[in-house]
């Protein structure tokens, strides 16, 4: 059995950040998780309507979306956030040790729960079980997002674990959006180059989409992603909603449970990922025996 390192950052490559973000790749971690397959069946998703981002909320609060990345290898830091008690959303890699069991974990404390789709980078570093290469046909790739979707259990949505140059190939995206049109499911795009196009090819397909707003850990120090909290929280309160990506990484997890009370009372309402792209109602029941 090979074993898979994931980083617990993407790969930034010629990043043109949003607003006030910034990113820059961060050391790998020295954990390892070994994958296994996944025989999980599909989880019933429920169909998610074609909309856009909600207009603001009230005078005084503003929403904020934390997604965790690379879920589903590092079980006792991802089950701290799962204990949290506040709204986050977990993106879980496909295939690897412990995909089914933080997804049903995550699902059962009411946490929002996203695959963490496999796409090829620029540089030579293997993005892991279920990737999407641009070498691929049209057809093979259609096959492995929908392979990959069902392997994550609960899954409502998607955003890309590395992927520079995947995002960045028109013809790959098409081919990835179309499965998510059929699918029902939103994406967003981590943005982790400049020329990528999956938030304007997922609107081009009408699927529900959004974009990462700032990384949270690229310098591991608790000081420094509370620093990028804030500004999340910043442009979210400037804007009415923020996305913010960090990974299962301690220095994170402690940043957010530190942080979380002042930032709600300065304003900020914590929510799933889900509801920036416009998704209302219970999350989907699973139909596994």
């Amino acid at each position: 059995m090979r074993s898979f390192l994931f980083p617990h950052a993407p790969e930034r490559v010629a990043i043109h950040p949003r607003p006030s973000a910034t990113a820059a790749a961060p050391p790998a971690p020295t954990v390892t998780a070994s994958p296994v397959p996944s025989k999980t069946p599909a989880a019933h998703r429920s169909r998610v309507p074609r909309a856009t981002i909600s207009p603001a909320v009230p005078i005084g609060h503003a929403r904020l979306a934390l997604i965790v990345d690379d879920c589903g290898q590092w079980l006792d830091i991802e089950r701290g956030y799962i204990a949290l008690p506040i709204p986050l959303t977990l993106a879980v890699l496909p295939e690897v040790r412990y995909t089914t069991r933080i997804a049903d974990e995550a699902h059962a404390a009411g946490k929002g729960i996203m695959l963490h789709l496999p796409m090829q980078p620029i540089s030579a570093l293997d993005p892991g079980p279920g990737k999407i290469m641009v070498s691929m046909n049209d057809e093979t790739i259609e096959a492995q997002v929908a392979r990959d979707i069902d392997a994550v259990p609960y899954a409502e949505g998607a955003n890309n674990h590395e992927g520079s140059r995947a995002t960045s190939d028109p013809r790959v995206m098409a081919a990835v959006m179309r499965v998510f049109r059929r699918r029902g499911l939103f994406f967003i795009d981590s943005r982790t180059i400049a020329t990528t196009v999956a938030q304007t090819t997922a609107r081009a397909y009408g699927v529900p989409n959004a974009a990462r707003d700032v990384f949270l850990d690229d310098r591991n120090t608790v000081p420094a992603v509370e620093a990028q909290l804030r500004l999340a929280a910043r442009i979210a309160l400037k804007r009415g909603s923020a996305i913010a990506i960090g990974h299962p990484r301690p220095a994170t997890l402690a940043a957010v449970r530190a942080l979380y009370p002042q930032l709600e009372r300065e304003g900020i309402t914590f929510v799933l990922a889900r509801t920036l792209v416009g998704i209302d109602g219970k999350a989907p029941q699973s139909t596994r025996t």
